[in-house]
């Protein structure tokens, strides 16, 4: 009987463990005027879920706005997050990428696609060869972005920010107008998702042509989540749950 009931209590325990899924590298990439403090609730929940979880914020904005100067571009913020990856020895890293931020993993898969197990743009830009954000935002620019230059730097378009940090501040000029080489075959093969955002089941037409169109048009798989477009501030909890929606459905890594 003793003997039935510890193969019984290691039958469960097996099958229990088995449930229980690896731990994931995760490498998260704010957007524009932002910084890697964005994601701190995200942080916390991902790592009491035994996850690594690594939020850099990118050179000029956030606590490394000292930083900040006319010669920064989308190459230094691609370089920014190639250097996490590689002097933290990372593999199999699900990278996210949020609004502006679309660009910013774009260039890292491009450099880098053997490190990378899955891409996720969170409601943000999805660059084609050769295009800047400048261009990815089209009309907007002109509408919207050209105004708020301030000599080397692009002041935060959406109101006025926290006067305290952490908050939104002036980011590099040149993070918008450099454009993105596109053409390593090895990183289009890496799985792909596209999260939008949505308002009462529908999303706005001009961030709708920025990313989840051109997501579509590459045959990427579309979540939807609803509510605002800074997801990580205002409903962490649910927005680990999507990604965590995302990666069942995402191919093992070899």
């Amino acid at each position: 009987m003793k003997k039935l009931l510890f193969l019984v209590a290691f039958v469960v325990t097996t099958v229990c463990y088995g449930q229980t899924r690896q731990p994931r590298t995760y490498v998260l990439i704010h957007g524009a005027w932002s910084g890697g403090w964005d994601y701190a609730k995200v942080d916390s929940i991902l790592t009491a879920e035994g996850d690594r979880v690594f939020r850099p914020t990118l050179t000029g904005v956030g606590e490394r706005a000292h930083l900040s100067n006319a010669r920064v571009n989308l190459t230094t913020y691609i370089t920014d997050v190639i250097n996490v990856i590689r002097f933290e020895n990372l593999h199999n890293v699900i990278l996210v990428g949020h609004s502006f931020g679309g660009m910013v993993i774009s260039g890292v898969a491009e450099q880098i696609p053997e490190r990378i197990r899955q891409l996720i743009y969170l409601d943000a830009m999805v660059p084609n060869d050769g295009e800047s954000a400048k261009a990815v935002c089209g009309e907007l620019w002109e509408a919207m972005m050209k105004q708020n230059i301030r000599d080397s730097v692009m002041a935060y378009p959406f109101g006025t920010p926290k006067p305290t940090p952490p908050h939104d501040i002036p980011q590099p000029l040149k993070t918008f107008t450099e454009p993105l080489r596109i053409s390593n075959s090895q990183a289009k093969k890496i799985p792909a998702a596209f999260v939008l955002m949505t308002r009462n089941g529908k999303s706005d037409a001009d961030k709708d042509k920025m990313g989840v169109a051109r997501a579509r048009a590459r045959n990427w798989k579309v979540y939807t989540l609803e509510g605002g477009h800074y997801a990580m501030r205002e409903q962490p909890g649910n927005l680990v749950k999507k990604f965590e929606e995302v990666m069942r459905e995402s191919p093992k890594p070899n």
